[in-house]
Formats: structure tokens, C-alpha cells, sequence
């Protein structure tokens, strides 16, 4: 079992269940004889959380079915999002988590609470869901609504102060069941169905990729995008990144808005002429299709070269975030020269930072910059994971951001409802007992 990241993983046995409570027992067996169960979507994460080390692995693969009504969809956990906008759009609807990649299942997504370029102004997965059917460790079907309390007592916990967070367990008194369960990477429960709230596709919607040639003009073009109220998306890409989609530029921006006319009205520094101005819904289609085909092209090329996936998912505070993508290039640039990109979420001070190592000296220099990264991120008041989750790769960078006492509150947690430590084993908390 590989994830998109290159990481590998190999269960004992390997198991599809056909219907929801056939998962269940499947789930009851392993949960009598002591088996630790991996839960595998689609396999398009990039932090190894899909992927075994023994025990069994169970696909949803089959778990499909999908409905959609005014308001909300109801989807298996293997529905892809591809799948979901599709229907959703022939009814004059969307589903706003956007995550760069539409072949995601609708279960891995709610696994890592997603999030993605439209998360700007929709914010990530957890926020549009409605409803979880949900399979705990011993096989026990539960069924969630918004607002339906946790019935046990834990921690406020010290959150990042980020627009973005999915780094462990966001505890808090009274918390919702949905918002505990989605982002928990598989490791508290399996989501089997979940209803999701569904938006009118908006009326009017702008769309351009903004060249520039001076990275300080992208940062201040920045500032000023987000001042725009009807802004949806604010994307970044560097040179390098432009350089291997075939474009040649300092840095780009790509912007949605839901409004005509402010894309006519708006005055950037430094904004060149040759920028792309969407004048259909297919080229901002086109523009979208842009922006997600980098990290493909990173990973296609990290797998070429032989080796796993070195990338960030740090966020930090707005104010820093100028502050944070100066430090990005000055120590990838001096370290990796040619050998990086970097990309993102610049609305949300979220930018991910891709090493293209050629050599394991380069590999392993590369993780250590990261790591450093990582701190810097923390004590600025960011978070080590901000869309993607930790899963076994990243593992470690969990008591980057937390503290012994943070990380136990999370294990007491995982204790209550997995005492046995079956799900998901290996993921957020490593080798944490």
C-alpha cells in the first residue's frame, strides 16, 4: 500500500467490505482478537495515514452511495469529491471544502479535515458537515448530528493562533462529536456516511492568475487581495513553481471572487500585463486546473528521484506570514537552490514549502531543514500541519507544537474510545502508548 506521498505500507490481511455492516463486524473481529486496523480510502494523502505496518487493512471502497438533495448530499465514505460536485453541480449546488485533489474520497477528507483553495473563504471540511455515520473500534454504529456534545469531560487545549489547524485533537469542553472525529486521522473512529452541506453555486464569479516580477509586490498585492470581502481564493506560486508549469515569472497570484467587477477596479504593485484575466467559467476551470497540477508534477518528479515526499504544512499567524515566506526562500534557496518550490494557501499564511531531493545527503539535510521550519512556525503561534494531518510521516512534529501535557489529554482521549490502541495505529501519535 503506497499514498501519494511515495510512503509504504503492508497490512496481514486486506478486506473490502460490500456494506456497512459488514464493515462493522469486520471491525468487531479484529477488535476480539487484538488487531490493529488501518482504513484506506483512496489513497491520496501525503502523510502515510492509509498505510499498514501489519495488521488489517480495510478499503471502503465499496461503500459508495450517494444522494443529493437541496441543502446537503449524503455520501459513502469512497464517494470521491470529483464525484460529489459533479452531482452536486446538476442540481445548481457546490460542496466548498476544495482540496487539490478531487479524486479524495469523501472519508479520507473528513479523516484530515481537508481543506484547499476555496478554504479561504469556506474554511475546511469540518465546518460543511451535517451529519457522521460512524463504526467505533469494537464494531458499534453511532450516528452524529451538529451539535451533539461529547459526553465526557476533556481540556481546553492551546490552539495555534491560524486560520488553519489539523494537528492532533482540537479538545475543547462540550466540543462537538463531529468536530472531535473529523480530522482525527482514522484513529478514534471510521466514518462510513456522512450528510454534507451543499451551497448555490454562486451567480457571478471572477477568476485571474496574476503575474508578477518582484516577490515584494506579491507580498503587498496580497495584503490588498485580502481586503476584498467577496474573495474566495488567494493563491501563491513561485518562480520555480511557475518554471515547471512552463511559465516564466517572478511569482504568481491566483484570485476567485464572487463579484464582476472587482478584478476591474482593483490597482496591484507590480502587476504585470500579460496576467490572465478568466472570461468563462472555463477558464477559471482552466486557472484551477493550473494550480492543482503542481503538486502533481512535484510528485511525479520526488518519485523519479527515488524518494518520499519532503514537504511542509506549516501555517502561522496572518500578520507573520510576509515574514514566513521571506524566511522560506532565504533558507531553501541557500540550502536547495533550483531544487524546491514553493506554493499555497497565501490567504491563509499557509504555504508549502517542496524539496526536490536528488541525493540521500539531500534527503536527509532536507528533513532537518524542515524540521527547523517547523519550529519557527510553532513559536511564531502557527501549527506544524495545517490541511494535510500527520499521519505516521509526520508523526513526529507533534510535540513540536504541543506540550506533554496537550499530547496526554489527546491520548486520554484516544484511550476512552480505543483502548486497545487498534485504529489507525502509528498515526498522530507515532509510538505513543
Amino acid at each position: 500500500m503506497r499514498d501519494a506521498s511515495g510512503f509504504e505500507g503492508a497490512p496481514e490481511r486486506e478486506f473490502a467490505p460490500a456494506t456497512y455492516s459488514e464493515a462493522s463486524s469486520l471491525l468487531a473481529e479484529a477488535h476480539a482478537a487484538r488487531i490493529p486496523v488501518t482504513i484506506a480510502g483512496s489513497a491520496t494523502g501525503v502523510t502515510g495515514g492509509c498505510c499498514p505496518r501489519g495488521g488489517w487493512l480495510i478499503s471502503l471502497r465499496h461503500l459508495n452511495r450517494l444522494a443529493v438533495e437541496r441543502g446537503r448530499a449524503m455520501a459513502g465514505a469512497a464517494v470521491t469529491l470529483r464525484e460529489l460536485n459533479e452531482a452536486a453541480g446538476r442540481t445548481g449546488q457546490f460542496y466548498a471544502p476544495d482540496p487539490t485533489e478531487w479524486t479524495a474520497s469523501v472519508g479520507g477528507s473528513i479523516a484530515t479535515n481537508a481543506s484547499g483553495s476555496r478554504s479561504y473563504r469556506y474554511g475546511s471540511t469540518r465546518r460543511h458537515i451535517l451529519a457522521l455515520d460512524v463504526l467505533f473500534a469494537d464494531g458499534a454504529a453511532r450516528h452524529f448530528r451538529r451539535g451533539e456534545a461529547i459526553d465526557f469531560d476533556v481540556p481546553a487545549l492551546p490552539l495555534p493562533r491560524t486560520t488553519k489547524n489539523t494537528a492532533g485533537y482540537p479538545l475543547r469542553p462540550g466540543m462537538d462529536w463531529i468536530d472531535l472525529i473529523a480530522g482525527s486521522e482514522g484513529t478514534l473512529a471510521v466514518v462510513t456516511q456522512a450528510e454534507l452541506q451543499l451551497l448555490p453555486v454562486p451567480g457571478r464569479v471572477s477568476a485571474a492568475v496574476l503575474f508578477f516580477d518582484d516577490e515584494e509586490d506579491v507580498a503587498r498585492s496580497a495584503a490588498l487581495c485580502r481586503g476584498e470581502t467577496s474573495l474566495r481564493m488567494l493563491e501563491y506560486l513561485d518562480a520555480n513553481s511557475l518554471r515547471l508549469m512552463g511559465e516564466t515569472a517572478g511569482a504568481a497570484l491566483i484570485v476567485e471572487a464572487e463579484s464582476a467587477e472587482w478584478l476591474e477596479t482593483i490597482h496591484l504593485p507590480g502587476l504585470r500585463d500579460d496576467s490572465w484575466v478568466a472570461a468563462s467559467a472555463q477558464d477559471r476551470e482552466r486557472f484551477r486546473a493550473f494550480r492543482h497540477a503542481l503538486p502533481e508534477r512535484v510528485n511525479e518528479i520526488v518519485r523519479r528521484n527515488g524518494f518520499q515526499k519532503l514537504g511542509s504544512d506549516y501555517a502561522v499567524p496572518l500578520e507573520h506570514g510576509a515574514a514566513m515566506t521571506a524566511l522560506y526562500h532565504a533558507e531553501l534557496s541557500r540550502h536547495f537552490p533550483g531544487r524546491y518550490v514553493l506554493f499555497g494557501h497565501i490567504g491563509d499564511a499557509h504555504l508549502h514549502a517542496n524539496i526536490l531531493p536528488e541525493t540521500k545527503e539531500q534527503e536527509t539535510a532536507g528533513r532537518a531543514l524542515l524540521l527547523e521550519l517547523a519550529r519557527h512556525a510553532v513559536s511564531l503561534g502557527g501549527t506544524v500541519s495545517a490541511e494535510h494531518g500527520l499521519g505516521k510521516r509526520k508523526a513526529n512534529l507533534l510535540p513540536v507544537q504541543y506540550a506533554p501535557d496537550a499530547i496526554e489529554a489527546m491520548l486520554a482521549v484516544k484511550r476512552r474510545l480505543d483502548p486497545l490502541f487498534l485504529l489507525g495505529r502509528g498515526n498522530i501519535f507515532g509510538e505513543y502508548r
